[in-house]
């Protein structure tokens, strides 16, 4: 089992994902383990300050490092195969690759930043990962955080459905294969136009035929 360990100012924002559909039910069935931690709650102080000033002036606010480190330092578990990651637009894009590295992990430990950023020295000095989820900035990290667990869990036997199809849909590079998918009706009619009409080789029964034409059209996911 994996365990995913979310470390946010906001909690409650994982409320309503997490206990709904796939993740849920690999929850309940112990596939995966979700624990999301207030940042605050490592505070020292009674307002629960968790950020302050940057140094050299500029506006917004940074994570300060202190309890960062107090959290990572509570949470990690010794002696497990483990990585710290930290969300930021300079790191790493996160892709299919990436994501099965981690899905043969114990524990993922995520740091969710927001406003200005975080103290440089979370990323220098205790991240084994920085990664962002794509060519963009977002407000914080946990949407991010989001995105990891889905990812990495689906790639955990059993989570989708039968573990047959999870072995279907990964390449030996570890990359994950899409292909156009089709149910009923066969013919379609919208109010205007040309009938959308589901491709002849998939009603066949051909089965050799129908992997063919899958191959044709897959998409490997990998970079």
């Amino acid at each position: 089992m994996i365990q995913f360990d979310i470390i946010t100012i906001f909690p409650q924002i994982f409320d309503s994902y997490f206990k709904e559909s796939l993740i849920k039910k690999a929850q309940k069935e112990k596939k995966i383990k979700i624990k999301v931690h207030n940042l605050r709650n490592w505070a020292k102080d009674k307002h629960q300050t968790i950020d302050d000033r940057p140094f050299g002036g500029g506006l917004g606010m940074v994570f300060k490092i202190e309890p960062i480190y107090k959290a990572v330092k509570k949470i990690k578990k010794p002696n497990t195969k483990s990585k710290i990651i930290l969300f930021t637009p300079r790191g790493k894009q996160f892709n299919q690759k990436i994501a099965y590295q981690l899905s043969k992990l114990n524990q993922i430990i995520m740091i969710c930043g927001r406003y200005e950023g975080v103290d440089e020295r979370v990323a220098k000095k205790m991240a084994d990962i920085e990664l962002s989820v794509g060519p963009y900035d977002l407000m914080g990290g946990e949407i991010p955080a989001m995105i990891i667990v889905e990812t990495i869990s689906r790639l955990i036997p059993g989570v989708l459905g039968k573990k047959q199809l999870l072995k279907q849909r990964i390449t030996k590079e570890k990359g994950f294969i899409e292909y156009p998918q089709y149910t009923r009706p066969e013919i379609f009619e919208p109010i205007r136009g040309k009938k959308w009409k589901v491709p002849k080789v998939l009603l066949s029964g051909h089965h050799k035929k129908i992997e063919e034409w899958r191959k044709k059209h897959q998409k490997i996911i990998e970079k």
